[in-house]
């Protein structure tokens, strides 16, 4: 059934936008600065560790002031096997409650609350004391989770409170980071309030200090103790460039699951019921963007406004012998994290423009067809379905196109699949353009609207 409607949309699409589908490109981008890795600051077992960061500053006196005022509600969170004592994962959370509520990452718990068959979590105090710890509720778009501890049993350790919405922090404001980095030892590491991440779907926080692995769930708070943000991640290639949840999602997520019940059943279903809202709000922002131009002599071509991606182009040098090319690629610099083997929730794509005036037809259509041929559509695996693909030929405002759609289902997410557009111009002997779209973790029915949408940036120039 969902191959029959995946026929009859793209006929339907092609007949009203005189053109069908195309698929997008992830390429790694051309520079270090512009390729730079967002990691996810969890301590995972077996994952690779980052380059390692200048040695902070000495820690101020303020420093020491707030640590110690805060170490009480300080925890180290680990995801154990559920047969014997050996961690799969570490990382850090706060108390956020005198009921024994504790903040943290979603990914930092997500083995559990996929498995919760096969795992089970405990937390550290600064001091020695240990227990478990029961997951109440998390929100995967902000990477946030709500746990909490037996009854009783942090008693008397009191709880972190928020700095207020009203108060906001100036760029410069020193803030402080906790957290048990590689688990190594409860530390605090002094940095500086950057304003909010330019360019970025969600909201997050630029932090100039070193979050570490094992550091992600610790709170970040300002010299009076309040939160102002969670622990997320750090840039690889980059020195004291990390990034942290706003505190209010923390908080958000506190006051609606509070009183929620523990959840004991692997968290597919509320993975997915997340995952849809979170793509349908993503699809409707993007598709409401105008394509900007991307200055080709001969064709429009679809580039993103850059309000919430980022992109980088490179040619080949003027004197270049045989093929010349244009190339521009864009995506989101943020995912949404599922497990450790998944990613999802982000937009993907490029486009590269080809002049083979020096090398003839033949030589051409040779290198020209090469280049359709090694994009990658992805394969089946644990997580995915094999990809289903239509392809057509088609016309866009009378340029002719050849076009290629594809589909991954996931297999524990129903509903959601990994869109891949790929098209090329089909118009001249010694000259086209090829594009690629990937859009991850979306509905069927967004997956044509964003088709839909990635086809219309394609035409003659006007000036042509």
């Amino acid at each position: 059934m969902l191959l029959h409607r995946l026929k009859v949309a793209l006929t339907l699409t092609a007949v009203l936008l005189l053109s069908p589908v195309v698929l997008a490109q992830t390429a790694s981008a051309p520079t270090a600065a512009a390729s730079a890795v967002v990691q996810s600051a969890a301590g995972a077992a077996g994952a690779a560790a980052a380059a390692a960061p200048a040695p902070p500053a000495a820690v101020s006196a303020t420093a020491r002031r707030v640590y110690e005022s805060t170490r009480s509600q300080l925890l180290q969170i680990r995801t154990l096997l559920k047969t014997q004592d050996s961690q799969a994962s570490v990382g850090s959370g706060f108390l956020v409650s005198t009921d024994g509520h504790v903040l943290t990452n979603y990914h930092v718990i997500s083995q559990f609350a996929l498995e919760p068959a096969g795992y089970r979590l405990r937390f550290a105090t600064t001091d020695g004391q240990e227990g478990q710890l029961e997951l109440l509720d998390f929100d995967v778009r902000r990477d946030l989770a709500l746990l909490r501890v037996a009854p009783g049993s942090l008693k008397g350790r009191g709880a972190l409170g928020f700095r207020p919405a009203d108060k906001a922090l100036s760029k410069g404001d020193r803030i402080y980071s906790m957290g048990n980095p590689h688990d190594v030892a409860f530390a605090v590491v002094e940095g500086n309030y950057n304003g909010m991440v330019e360019r970025s779907f969600d909201e997050l926080i630029y932090y100039s200090g070193s979050i570490n692995s094992g550091m992600s769930g610790g709170p970040v708070v300002d010299e009076d103790g309040r939160v102002v943000g969670v622990n997320v991640s750090a840039m690889f290639f980059a020195q004291q460039m990390s990034f942290l949840v706003p505190g209010s999602y923390a908080q958000a997520l506190l006051e609606r699951s509070r009183n929620a019940q523990p959840m004991t059943t692997p968290a597919w279903p509320r993975l997915r019921e997340q995952l849809l809202r979170y793509q349908n709000e993503l699809t409707t922002r993007f598709i409401a963007q105008p394509w900007a131009s991307a200055g080709h002599a001969r064709y429009q071509l679809p580039v993103p406004q850059e309000l919430f991606m980022r992109c980088w182009g490179r040619g080949t040098p003027a004197d270049t012998k045989g093929l010349e090319f244009q190339r521009s690629q864009c995506r989101m610099e943020h995912a949404v994290f599922v497990s450790g083997a998944m990613q999802t929730g982000f937009l993907d794509m490029s486009h590269e423009a080809y002049d083979g005036g020096k090398l003839g037809a033949i030589r051409f259509a040779r290198q020209y067809s090469q280049s359709f041929r090694n994009e990658r559509l992805g394969g089946v695996d644990k997580d995915r379905t094999a990809s289903f693909c239509k392809e057509e030929f088609v016309s866009r405002t009378g340029l002719p196109l050849r076009a290629v759609v594809c589909l991954r289902a996931f297999r524990k997410l129903a509903g959601l699949h990994d869109l891949t557009v790929l098209v090329t111009t089909v118009d001249a002997d010694t000259e086209g353009a090829l594009g690629r779209f990937d859009a991850r973790g979306v509905s069927f029915d967004n997956a044509l609207k964003l088709t839909a949408h990635y086809l219309e940036g394609f035409a003659w120039n006007a000036s042509r």
